[in-house]
């Protein structure tokens, strides 16, 4: 089925209101069935009809994890009358690993439908075993409702996916999603097509009252007798068109993926008369290189959704077919990656985070070259409309007047690098012309110009295929149509595999190529993938995975009545006609700054008690979060960067998809403290603040208990800055070590696989790391360039070994045999 309206809500949801507080429900008793529930609703400011949700559990369930529940779902009709709409649960709050409910009406039914999602992309049906049976439904001209009972739907296991909401904690999360128009195929629950979710959507933590679990329970599951299956017509799916391989065909560099990573290297491969395929699993996203998507009134122009900066925060609303399919958080699968679809934010980097977080070789000195470069062609501005004006600032002027009357500097973010100690600034970006910019406009561009450069898209990479620590090309399936399918083979010897596919991307390409650990190779074994693995005596024992990091996302509100909202999204279908009109004839106004109208942002260093100096950045926006409505709301998002010690993990599902299956946040009681005392000192700084009132700490509540009671999960505290997947170091991963890749990005025990990306810093930067990974990507490219050509070696020569690093390539007609883990030889 197609459900990305609702996977899109609940995306936005999970991303941009990062936290959810418990709330009280009401208890209601139903006064068709006499069932006694706990309910939560979405206020009228969030959807137009309301929506509420109740639950009713067994009545041992406040000691003993249920597996069932009795369900009140109550959703609105209001906008096209009865037999309209659709509505959605998640029972886990984020629209990822969580068992999800849709319910829509249609001749006076109410029908369902169980989905799981695992990546951002439409659900599946779900594999398991949950059954909804109906009580009672109600059709009319506003609302529709639906009594149900749920079984096995507390605890959920999809393709090897599991989780489950543990009702003796006395509350759980839950996410819901509205729309107003009716569903495709609707009598046909596991065909159903949603493509919008125009009546809001939110999360709340419910917290569970007693009366929820009842003595009566197991009578009110016995009216659950009706079962609403509708008619089908049959699935009609078609399969994807692939493109066979050409033969005869070899590059010396295949460099797999096109984001902030892979289009910076392959440009300077390129550069050098090298001949490089660069693979992109997505499509074209800007007009300049063939992007197409864009709402109506762009129609007839060269720019695409991508392009329009205020445009950014579309993804969050409508991530069809954009955002990949195969991973548990947000990633763009396009030309550019997070580049084509993120705010755009570009910094000079802090030369600080080079130093303290990298080894020799990428200290701040030795990449100022690489700075150099990468700036020089990406310089980034702060007044991106092309008046030269900055849009609706009261924003930005509220906030910036409390912090330099608490004593905060003003910098710019472009010049003062190393200033990020209790100063604030205005947006940088990375935008040029009034459009996107960034790498797209810049190293893509230069590289297309060169004839031994060539672009494939819609084509993603399985494996890389090697022979023992030598690869020899990369195996290539057709992601959508016109995606090419076989095995492209590098230039023979000499040639070289670079993985840009970033944090999660090219993790998951190194274990499906036998290198990782232990027990995610074997998971890649039990695949699919299994019988076309390479041999287990192949594999290479790395930390692949480790290391995970992002920026501890910590959000807080405040309201002020000089604050103006501006409806991004409502500029997708209905742009004001003035700002319209600004942007299409001279690319300025406000929708030449990106969405939701950024600013300011600030930073401050806090010292543990372990010595260590952790780095905060505050990015503030001018919308409203948690329950908190738009209108005169700011949110200020708090990123724990540098400094920070916690790290988590990420693994494979047996379907494959990757998972963060342990969040790198706040394993580090000093990593807690910073976040404490920034917000303290934030909330000290705004007290002068005439007319700033606080929502979110709320008044008179600490900085403490606050950060106390925020969940410390990824769906509430991700900012989805992810690295360190692929770390890079000088101690080698396969002998005891942390790292995966060494200093000149090759990883360890082979002779010609790099990593260029996000995965290979050793930890998050002081800012939004864009900036950064390209500068990285100029750094990288030198040095492998820099690296002696690879060489066959001769008969009994060595080969291969745990602490070896030469050539593992024999020459013909010898192959590289183990005697023993510390010596390959060729025989």
């Amino acid at each position: 089925m197609r459900t990305t309206g609702f996977l899109s809500g609940l995306a936005a949801v999970a991303s941009l209101l990062p936290s959810t507080f418990a709330q009280a429900p009401s208890v209601w008793t139903h006064p068709g069935t006499g069932i006694v529930f706990n309910t939560w609703s979405a206020y009228p400011a969030q959807t137009q009809g309301g929506f509420t949700l109740g639950l009713a559990l067994p009545s041992n369930a406040l000691t003993t994890d249920a597996t069932e529940f009795i369900g009140y779902m109550e959703c609105s009709s209001v906008k096209n009358g009865a037999n309209s709409g659709w509505c959605g649960v998640s029972l886990k709050g984020p629209m990822t690993n969580s068992l999800l409910i849709t319910a829509w009406p249609n001749a006076g039914e109410v029908y369902t439908a169980l989905q799981f999602a695992t990546g951002y992309a439409a659900p599946a049906n779900y594999e398991g075993n949950a059954k909804i049976t109906q009580i009672a439904s109600t059709v009319n001209s506003t609302h529709f409702t639906l009594v149900f009972r749920c079984q096995n739907c507390l605890q959920w296991n999809h393709e090897g996916v599991t989780g489950g909401v543990s009702t003796s904690a006395g509350g759980g999360q839950f996410g819901w999603v509205q729309a107003f128009p009716s569903p495709g195929n609707p009598t046909c629950p596991s065909q159903i097509t949603v493509n919008q979710h125009d009546n809001g959507m939110g999360q709340w933590g419910g917290a569970f009252d007693s009366s929820i679990a009842n003595p009566s329970y197991s009578a009110w599951a016995a009216k659950a007798t009706k079962t609403v299956t509708g008619s089908c017509a049959g699935p009609t799916t078609t399969g994807v068109i692939s493109t066979p391989v050409p033969t005869g065909v070899s590059f010396d560099y295949i460099v797999v993926g096109g984001g902030a990573g892979g289009i910076p290297v392959a440009d300077k491969l390129s550069e050098a008369g090298k001949s490089v395929l660069m693979i992109e699993k997505g499509f074209a996203s800007t007009g300049e290189h063939g992007g197409t998507l864009k709402p109506e009134w762009l129609k007839n122009t060269a720019l695409t959704r991508f392009d329009v900066p205020g445009l950014c925060n579309q993804i969050w609303v409508d991530s069809t077919g954009i955002a990949c399919s195969d991973t548990d958080q947000m990633a763009g699968c396009l030309l550019g990656g997070g580049t084509a679809i993120n705010a755009g934010l570009w910094y000079k980097p802090y030369t600080k985070d080079w130093d303290y977080l990298f080894p020799s070789g990428w200290k701040a000195n030795d990449i100022a070259g690489a700075t150099s470069r990468a700036l020089a062609r990406i310089p980034g501005t702060s007044t991106p409309s092309q008046d030269g004006k900055r849009y609706l600032q009261q924003g930005f002027e509220v906030l910036a007047s409390g912090l330099k009357a608490g004593g905060w500097k003003e910098v710019d973010a472009l010049k003062d690098n190393d200033q990020k100690n209790r100063t604030y600034a205005r947006t940088p970006y990375m935008y040029i012309g009034g459009q996107r910019g960034g790498p797209l406009a810049t190293y893509l561009v230069s590289a297309k110009k060169r004839s031994n450069f060539k672009l494939w898209l819609n084509t993603a990479v399985k494996r890389v295929i090697r022979e023992g620590g030598h690869v020899t090309g990369v195996e290539v399936e057709a992601f959508r149509d016109g995606g090419y399918s076989g095995i492209i083979p590098v230039t023979k010897t000499t040639g070289r595999v670079i993985l840009s596919a970033g944090t999660f991307g090219s993790a998951k390409i190194l274990m499906r190529s036998g290198i990782g650990p232990k027990d995610q190779l074997e998971v890649v074994k039990a695949s699919a993938d299994g019988p076309t693995m390479i041999s287990n005596s192949s594999w290479i024992n790395l930390p692949v995975g480790y290391n995970l990091d992002d920026h501890l996302n910590t959000d807080t509100v405040i309201q002020h009545n000089n604050v103006t909202f501006y409806d991004f999204y409502e500029a997708w279908s209905n742009p004001n006609t003035t700002d319209k009109n600004l942007y299409l004839n001279g690319r300025k106004g406000i929708l030449a700054q990106a969405a939701p109208n950024i600013g300011p942002i600030f930073w401050e260093e806090i010292q543990g008690a372990d010595g260590i100096v952790r780095q905060l950045q505050w990015t503030a926006r001018v919308e409203g979060s948690f329950e908190t409505p738009n209108g005169y709301a700011m949110t200020m998002s708090q990123y724990l960067g540098r400094g920070a010690t916690s790290r988590g993990r990420m693994t494979l599902s047996p379907t494959l998809n990757t998972v963060v299956s342990d969040v790198p946040y706040l394993k580090d009681a000093n990593d807690k403290a910073a976040v404490v005392q920034g917000l303290a000192n934030l909330q000290k700084a705004l007290s002068n603040v005439k007319g700033l009132t606080w929502a979110y700490p709320s008044p008179g509540q600490s900085a403490a208990d606050y950060v106390d009671k925020q969940p410390v999960t990824y769906q509430s505290r991700r900012s989805n800055h992810w690295m360190g997947t692929a770390k890079m170091g000088t101690d080698d991963g396969r002998n005891g070590g942390s790292s995966v890749v060494d200093t000149n990005t090759r990883v360890w025990g082979t002779d010609n696989l790099y990593v260029v990306d996000a995965s290979i810093f050793p930890g998050v930067p002081t800012t939004n790391p864009t900036s950064y990974i390209v500068i990285a990507a100029e750094h990288a490219a030198a040095k492998i360039l820099a690296q002696p050509a690879n060489a066959a070696v001769s008969r009994w020569g060595q080969c291969g070994g745990l602490t070896y690093n030469g050539s593992q390539l024999c020459a013909a007609p010898y192959t590289c045999q183990k005697q023993n883990d510390y010596y390959w030889q060729c025989l």
